[in-house]
């Protein structure tokens, strides 16, 4: 079961604002799926990156997901020690170029599966009216500037 978006957020916050049940609501969903794949949210953003037979450096891989370097090259380096990912030289410069292992590829379809599940929850919950609708706010927020 999904938890209860905004559990540990005082009410008054929830209350007065629409960017604070965002938030909860994508941790909560962060949180059960951690908890079901036993794989952070980082790692699993990375293995993302890597789909397909897709070569990227820890510093492109930081760049498109927009986490910190030292966060990327920390996960990377579990993930090489556990066998999900392989490190290799690039031909050309100091690149060390990375790459899903076929048990990251395992891995990473579980992942997937976890995620799936998660969103077929998700669609039992809502009509097909209120996901519409859904969708089409987030979208609306997603374009915002701040």
């Amino acid at each position: 079961m999904i938890s209860v978006p905004g559990r540990g957020v005082p009410g008054d916050i929830l209350s007065d604002s629409v960017l604070a049940h965002i938030a909860a609501a994508y941790f909560s969903v962060g949180k059960w799926l951690e908890k079901k794949t036993q794989c952070s949210a980082t790692r699993g953003f990375i293995l993302s990156t890597l789909r397909g037979d897709a070569r990227l450096n820890q510093n492109q891989i930081a760049t498109l997901l927009g986490l910190d370097r030292t966060v990327v090259h920390r996960a990377i380096k579990s993930m090489v020690q556990e066998g999900l990912v392989s490190e290799r030289k690039a031909k050309s410069g100091r690149a060390i170029h990375v790459k899903l292992t076929p048990k990251g590829h395992k891995y990473r379809e579980r992942l997937i599966k976890a995620r799936i599940a998660a969103d077929d929850r998700v669609r039992q919950e809502l009509t097909p009216e209120d996901r519409a609708t859904l969708l089409r706010l987030l979208s609306l927020l997603a374009e915002l500037e701040f």
